[in-house]
């Protein structure tokens, strides 16, 4: 079965038979909702359709008036060769299948007797003209440097080339109906990254989140799916599912790392059916919404581990967006810094502090293992704290302070070095700061101690001190 989502362009339907045309377009709405046909019993109006409205896909009869499906072939092939033909005949002739394949029909079916295999055919050949366009959209919007719908990506501050380029995949992939699988640690956004893939889609429906972990399969079914009146004890009234809810628009399945085996079989099959059965209920409903899942686990190892069907792996890696972590992006840890200190400055009605010095040589220094999430936990808390015209330092060295304890980083010579290889060297003044603030935080903000620590004098540190606005006695 192919997703139930409409393709994005028009399926042209060509017979002389009225109730051909009626049952075919019937069967397409019921096996994987394709609606947006176009219904054809005239050939002679088919080349000016083709070149009117968005056809996609032909089915093509063989046998008719006018203008016979062998005449119209290689018109159809000549004017339009990125749409393919599936030809019909109501007669099994080997002969005219491998002709009409060598002018270049995409498929050939026998339509009296060769239904399910006809439908199946029309299924594969949206998915390909799908996949073609999809890569046709990446290759244009990855190899350039604009984005298409910027507006959508307001709720995620990055200056970072990777994330940059994250965007530009997601306006790639947003219109596919395929599921996407956001990956990366706690904290780096990734219902963020899904509330954009929404946005871009442009779908009319709304964006339906759940947070799986935790749930049990009775529960999970339940809130997926849906119950009848009666199903089990105390369903008392009928309930609609996060499905239904996320009609024409996104379903959102959060940390899909930790879902239950049997509720990943359940979750793999509505996948490839593209419908499921509420609770009690024997009437089967179809899916219309856009599947997106997150985690931060590494399913990989999952799978090792028997916790994670292979299966439904791939199947929701259809595109597969990972989100990296605050520290290989350190070019974002001043901008988001300054925006969340706005933001709490704002919040707690105060007025926004002038920064240390220091402050940000040690932040571009620490691991941030919370990422975006403890950064901004880090600057509300520090503001909830503030009360003088320079922010304090304190909040920040008892977090920040931990992180120094970190195995030393060696050189290429295997000499201790306290630099990443990678990132750019520090301004000297930068280093300086950090030096006294590290010395300072090992004093427990002891001046005496502190200059004993680095070496300087009482009154050189008191005067870097003043400059920084640390003023510890």
């Amino acid at each position: 079965m192919i997703d139930s989502l409409t393709p994005a362009f028009e399926i042209l339907l060509v017979d002389d038979e009225e109730a051909w045309l009626r049952s075919i377009s019937m069967t397409l709405a019921m096996s994987g909702g394709i609606n947006n046909v176009v219904r054809c019993s005239d050939s002679r109006r088919v080349l000016e359709l083709l070149r009117s409205r968005p056809i996609g896909l032909v089915l093509l009869d063989l046998n008719m008036p006018h203008l016979s499906g062998q005449d119209l072939l290689p018109a159809i092939i000549e004017e339009h060769p990125e749409v393919p033909v599936i030809v019909l005949s109501g007669l099994n002739q080997v002969s005219v299948a491998v002709e009409c394949m060598q002018k270049g029909a995409f498929d050939f079916f026998v339509k009296t007797v060769e239904e399910e295999r006809l439908i199946q055919g029309i299924h594969r050949a949206v998915r390909m003209i799908d996949l073609q366009r999809e890569n046709r959209e990446m290759k244009s919007r990855i190899l350039s440097d604009r984005l298409e719908h910027a507006e959508a990506f307001s709720d995620i501050l990055t200056a970072d080339r990777a994330m940059l380029s994250i965007f530009r995949y997601i306006e790639a992939v947003a219109g596919s109906s395929q599921p996407i699988l956001i990956t990366g640690e706690s904290g780096v956004g990734k219902e963020l990254v899904a509330r954009a893939v929404h946005r871009v889609s442009r779908r009319p429906g709304q964006l339906v989140s759940v947070n799986v972990a935790g749930l049990d399969d009775q529960i999970f079914s339940d809130t997926l799916f849906g119950h009848t009146r009666g199903a089990f004890t105390g369903a008392e009234l009928p309930r609609s599912g996060m499905i239904e809810r996320a009609a024409d628009g996104t379903l959102f399945l959060d940390e899909i790392g930790d879902l239950a085996i049997t509720s990943q079989v359940k979750l793999l099959r509505l996948l490839q059916e593209g419908e499921y059965f509420s609770l009690g209920s024997d009437v089967p409903k179809r899916m219309n919404a856009r599947v997106v899942v997150a985690t931060h686990h590494d399913l990989a190892a999952k799978q090792a581990a028997g916790e994670f069907r292979k299966d439904f792996y791939y199947r929701l890696c259809g595109h597969h967006i990972h989100i990296p972590a605050l520290r290989e992006r350190p070019d974002d840890i001043p901008l988001l810094f300054d925006h969340f200190l706005e933001e709490a400055a704002r919040e707690l009605k105060k007025k926004k502090p002038t920064v240390p010095k220091e402050l940000p040589v040690l932040l571009t220094n620490y691991s941030f293992p919370g990422n975006v999430r403890e950064l901004r936990a880090l600057v509300y808390d520090a503001m909830s704290r503030h009360e003088a015209h320079m922010l304090s330092l304190e909040t920040f060295k008892r977090v920040l302070g931990k992180d120094l304890n970190r195995p030393v980083r060696l050189n290429e010579q295997g000499q201790r070095s306290v630099f990443v290889p990678t990132e750019p060297l520090p301004a000297l003044h930068e280093v300086s700061d950090l030096l006294v603030a590290e010395a300072m935080r090992r004093a427990e903000g002891n001046q005496s101690i502190a200059c004993r620590l680095i070496g300087v004098s009482q009154p050189a540190l008191s005067k870097r001190l003043k400059k920084t606005g640390d003023s510890s006695p």
